[in-house]
């Protein structure tokens, strides 16, 4: 499905809510996010081939015009295109009833024990529709599981076994290396073979390579 975000004058009153309450982030979470969102950008074409997808991190979800948004590190919807002007409100934030579904894919990076990342998120996200849950837990704050994902069942989220997230057309997998400067673990995209996909300097990267072995 391919939706377009646009305005509609019957579209509910939005003036009261907040899109932004300026919550920091820790090095490594801004980090994470930064680094799952901007490779999309620059190495992938999407499911189909498009390049219509909206990856973004730490942006409002909202679902209901009464209830306060989920807003979840990162979130990958796929189909979807934006408008072009970001002057206004409306088009700031992820609202559901314009875009016509919830995201594809939620990512949430584990960094305390206060984020509720398997309790209220976990049900939240299942009650909208999202159809993957992906929890990267680093330093093995909830458990021993450093990577979870699930997918939506019948009755709720089902852990999944695999890591491919078949109708998006990616999956995910841990990487060993540095980005911004900090050496770790990281969580990538990646296809179906395994391999990340690569970050725009991670590109330009092989391109030197290649052009040197000429």
């Amino acid at each position: 499905m391919n939706s377009k975000i646009t305005t509609d004058e019957t579209e509910p009153d939005i003036s009261h809510l907040i899109i932004e309450d300026d919550t920091p982030v820790d090095f490594f979470s801004g980090a994470q996010q930064s680094l799952l969102a901007t490779c999309l950008y620059s190495s992938w074409l999407g499911v189909d081939g498009s390049r219509r997808f909206l990856v973004s991190a730490n942006v409002g979800i909202f679902y209901d015009v009464e209830q306060p948004p989920l807003v979840p590190d990162v979130f990958l919807s796929v189909g979807v295109t934006v408008p072009d002007d970001w002057s206004k409100k409306i088009n700031r934030s992820y609202f559901t009833w314009r875009v016509g579904k919830a995201p594809d894919v939620v990512v949430e990076v584990v960094s305390d024990e206060e984020g509720n990342e398997l309790g209220s998120k976990f049900e939240d996200y299942a009650k909208i529709g999202v159809e993957y849950y992906v929890v990267y837990d680093p330093f093995q704050i909830l458990g021993e599981s450093v990577l979870r994902v699930y997918k939506l069942g019948a009755s709720g989220y089902e852990q999944m076994t695999e890591t491919w997230l078949e109708k998006v057309g990616l999956g995910v997998t841990l990487w060993s290396g540095k980005f911004y400067g900090m050496r770790g673990i990281w969580l990538r995209w990646c296809d179906v073979e395994g391999n990340v996909i690569p970050t725009g300097d991670e590109r330009a990267e092989q391109l030197r390579q290649e052009t040197e072995s000429i």
